[in-house]
């Protein structure tokens, strides 16, 4: 096993999984500048949300959490983990192949599940044409996960953290091609997203090849290996998936009110952006990382990995929640505010990305504090406290839509990540001093939030400044860029003063090796 950089595979992940989310943003900028919210966004947003939910199930809740771990040990103790991986790849692919099938006969049913509000309106019939086009995504691209986790955990990020930018690429491709040749935006929309899983899926493929990991399907079988993974597994997947039903749960209630769906699918997109960059980043380095450590008896170093993850997990995350919660309104009107999209659409929008600002910590510590449960194989805790998670995320989303409507949906997603991530660090009390943050952390949290506070009255006095170029057609992008180059300048500076941040600090940790 090559030495494996916990720091710098975090930066690979991270530069990749940015580039993702960045193209993802400019994606919704097409969509919501050609189509806007309304039926059509509505319609797309729920038949896409299908295969990504069950992707959170069959590939990354699972495969990252459950197949990962086994996978690592194996490797380490060189215990065929190639013939546990064919096993795996060919026992997922049956299952999907069979998923597809139903899904596909049953998307109605799917649809009304999932947004009871379509019922009886064009919306409904334009979900169920949608979904059973893009459902077949979730073959692919859970397939794509399994080998991006096979590469992970041999300390190969590059291609597995590179492949969702082709989902990104493939349909601003396909919306702007169907625009320049005056064709119909939202059947290219659709029909991309299929293709561009098949490219995913062939870009992880080749690199595992290359990479000496080579994975071919054979006639699937039941092990006893297979059955332990199973058990491991479907908790796992129900756990990591609990941001995917909260969002479900979301989207119940909001397709209930007209054009709610497109509103937090946009602010969605918004936060997803420092969540997807840091929260998703240090649990895919994280996990295989922490599974090798507790494989070695190595507790020390498995505390040091943990406490720096989650140190420079909420240095980026905190600052940038106190930033959508200030300037919310100027991010989104200038990203989306045009063609379709109107003035009340981005007020809409900026009151959810604000709201969820307020979450963005707990979700990016979820991911953080997961591992802990995952590497030494304890799925049914995380399951549990997934499961009371929903049960909030539920209460709170159809108690209070009611009074405040919609954005209701937004509170329950925040409130709910803030009880998950309390139920998480109960949990892991008992794992003793690895799953306790060492004190390096505990002194340097309470400046990171300083900082972060302080660069908040920053851009809270420029947005004012700004108002004027921030409205003006030609003038509102170079506005904006200014407005977060004075939030990230007044950031680290800040904290670098105060000893919250320090670039030597990162220097040192990625040149720390993990043995």
């Amino acid at each position: 096993m090559k030495p494996i950089r916990l720091m710098s595979g975090f930066l690979t992940v991270g530069f990749w999984t940015l580039a993702s989310r960045i193209l993802g943003v400019v994606r919704e900028i097409i969509l919501l500048n050609y189509i806007g919210p309304g039926p059509v966004m509505d319609a797309f947003v729920a038949a896409f949300r299908l295969p990504n939910m069950f992707r959170r199930f069959f590939a990354e809740g699972a495969f990252n959490s459950a197949f990962v771990p086994m996978f690592s040990k194996r490797l380490e103790a060189d215990d065929d983990p190639m013939g546990f991986c064919r096993e795996a790849l060919s026992g997922l692919a049956f299952i999907l192949l069979i998923l597809c099938a139903l899904a596909l006969v049953f998307m109605p049913a799917l649809v009304w599940a999932t947004a009871s509000g379509f019922a009886g309106s064009e919306r409904f019939d334009l979900t169920v044409e949608f979904g059973r086009v893009v459902f077949p995504y979730i073959f692919f691209i859970s397939l794509a996960a399994l080998l991006s986790g096979v590469l992970n955990a041999a300390g190969h990020f590059a291609a597995a953290a590179a492949a969702p930018v082709l989902l990104n690429i493939g349909v601003i491709a396909a919306m702007m091609g169907a625009a320049f040749l005056d064709g119909p935006i939202a059947t290219a929309l659709v029909w991309a997203v299929p293709f561009t899983g098949a490219a995913q899926l062939w870009l992880v493929w080749r690199a595992a090849d290359k990479a000496g990991l080579r994975v071919r399907p054979q006639r699937p079988r039941w092990t006893p290996q297979m059955k332990n993974l199973v058990i491991v597994a479907v908790p796992a997947a129900l756990a990591g998936g609990v941001m995917q039903i909260n969002l479900l749960v979301g989207q119940q209630v909001a397709s209930h009110f007209d054009k709610a769906v497109g509103w937090l699918y946009a602010a969605d997109r918004l936060y997803q952006l420092p969540l997807g960059v840091v929260g998703i980043a240090v649990g895919i380095v994280l996990l295989p990382d922490l599974s090798r450590r507790l494989q070695a008896g190595d507790d020390a170093g498995g505390r040091e990995a943990l406490s720096r993850a989650a140190e420079i997990s909420l240095a980026l995350t905190i600052p940038a929640a106190v930033a959508l919660v200030v300037i919310p309104l100027p991010l989104v009107s200038v990203l989306f505010e045009r063609g379709a999209t109107g003035a009340s659409d981005a007020a809409a929008m900026a009151t959810a990305v604000a709201v969820y600002g307020l979450g963005l910590p707990a979700f990016v510590m979820q991911k953080v504090l997961q591992p802990l449960f995952f590497a030494r194989g304890d799925t049914k805790s995380p399951f549990r406290y997934a499961m009371l998670s929903v049960i909030v995320n539920a209460g709170v989303a159809f108690g209070l839509s009611p009074f405040i409507g919609w954005i209701a949906c937004a509170w329950a997603t925040t409130i709910a990540g803030w009880g998950m991530v309390g139920l998480l660090i109960l949990g892991s009390r008992d794992f003793g001093a690895v799953a306790r943050f060492d004190a390096r952390y505990h002194k340097r949290i309470w400046r990171i939030i300083a900082a972060a506070l302080i660069m908040g009255g920053l851009l809270y006095g420029a947005q004012h400044i700004l108002a004027p170029a921030l409205s003006m057609s030609g003038m509102r992008y170079i506005a904006l860029i200014a407005l977060i180059a004075v939030g990230i300048a007044g950031y680290f500076a800040v904290a670098h003063m105060i000893g919250a941040l320090r670039l030597s600090d990162v220097k040192g940790a990625m040149r720390r090796r993990k043995g």
